[in-house]
């Protein structure tokens, strides 16, 4: 017998024998969104330079190896691809099965945190050091409260039992996110707290849920963020870096050092750069930490507005791909998901190059894909996976 008939059908279409399934019309490398997984790797590679440019002169920090920062970065972008590869194998749908287990393991990496096996670097106590490599849970935390969101809010509007979410299930879904919010905010990390809003913002509005709830989360975001400051809970270095928000001018070399410093990189860059490794304050090494929370500056500066300009439009590429996802999602769970990770990118983006500008305050968040960390690496990377399995996994009809 032959024809398509004889093919069995998988998740991905019908099976073809040999090779011809790659090139297939319906086969699963065809239905990859491509134009993500050029925006992801060409954002990786060109921050694996960047960082490198960061760090080769930096003995104190590289172990008098210039490529120690490289090599890294590059090892944990494939560590990240190998992980996108897995949930694209494994599926979103099955992911949704062990979401509470996910939800369960990132929580509990957290509150290590909080124990004496926690470690402080760069003024924040919210990292594991395992074996000699460094691990931030918050990064895992995203991605768990994105997958648990979706799963209750759209396990009874998938099944046919509700056309939108209720106000119980609602509440439920804010009471899953409240928990590792809580803990952030012991550790503290503010920034990983303000990403985490975003994303629930962004879930919510994807869910359709009443406009009452996301109100009613901005309201408490105000109220909290007053609570908070009148409380006393935020460190001093945190005070200090929204007073040099609000006052660039308050303390140049003080708490106002890094965004000035930031300023002057990205301001010297001109149209084309200095070239790239020829940076002179990049090379002089006056600003701090920029392989990670400022490796937009080494853009700035070496590139040029030509060269930052081109990574926020592969940022843009990779935001509006998502929403195309989202969109065209048969499922709510689907949605949810991307218009999940579609907040967060956009958020951290958007803070991460605002406060190299000095247009938003110092929070610590890295530039997704191009900041060095392989936390950060691995999570974006295992989002990737889940838009990829998002898109191929639609039904053959859609």
């Amino acid at each position: 017998m032959t024809g398509t008939n004889s093919f069995s059908v998988s998740r991905y279409g019908p099976e073809r024998p040999g090779w011809t399934r790659l090139f297939a019309r319906d086969s699963l490398t065809r239905r990859l969104d491509w134009p993500i997984l050029f925006a992801a790797t060409a954002l990786s590679l060109l921050g694996s330079l960047l960082v490198y440019s960061a760090t080769r002169n930096r003995t104190e920090l590289n172990q008098g190896d210039p490529y120690f920062f490289l090599l890294r970065h590059l090892m944990n972008l494939g560590i990240g691809i190998a992980l996108m590869i897995a949930t694209v194998w494994l599926g979103h749908r099955a992911l949704r099965n062990a979401v509470p287990i996910l939800y369960g393991l990132s929580v509990l990496l957290a509150l290590v945190v909080l124990t004496p096996l926690g470690a402080t670097i760069n003024g924040q106590r919210n990292w594991l050091v395992i074996g000699g490599f460094s691990l931030q849970p918050a990064e895992f935390l995203k991605v768990s409260i994105i997958l648990g969101m979706a799963m209750l809010l759209a396990a009874r509007v998938d099944a046919g039992d509700k056309p939108y979410p209720d106000h119980r299930t609602v509440f439920q879904a804010l009471c899953l996110a409240a928990v590792p919010i809580m803990i952030l905010l012991l550790m503290p990390d503010l920034g990983s707290v303000l990403a985490m809003v975003a994303i629930i913002l962004g879930v919510l509005l994807a869910s359709g849920s009443s406009n009452r709830w996301v109100f009613g989360l901005l309201a408490a975001g105000v109220i909290g963020c007053v609570a908070i400051w009148q409380l006393h809970i935020l460190d001093e270095y945190q005070i200090n870096r929204f007073a040099a928000f609000a006052n660039p001018d308050l303390d140049p070399a003080g708490v106002g050092y890094n965004t000035n410093q930031a300023r002057i990189a990205i301001g010297s860059g001109g149209l084309t750069g200095a070239g790239l490794f020829h940076g002179s304050q990049t090379t002089g090494q006056f600003v701090p930490e920029q392989q990670t929370d400022f490796v937009f500056t080494v853009a700035g500066e070496e590139l040029g507005f030509v060269g930052a300009g081109f990574i926020i439009f592969l940022l843009g590429l990779l935001l509006w791909r998502a929403c195309r996802i989202a969109r065209d999602s048969t499922e709510l769970y689907g949605t949810i998901v991307a218009a999940g990770i579609v907040a967060w990118f956009a958020f951290q983006s958007f803070e991460n190059i605002g406060m190299t500008l000095g247009i938003m305050p110092v929070t610590g968040l890295p530039l997704p894909f191009v900041s060095y960390g392989g936390s950060s690496m691995f999570a974006v990377w295992v989002a990737i996976g889940l838009l990829q399995s998002i898109k191929v996994q639609r039904p053959m009809s859609a």
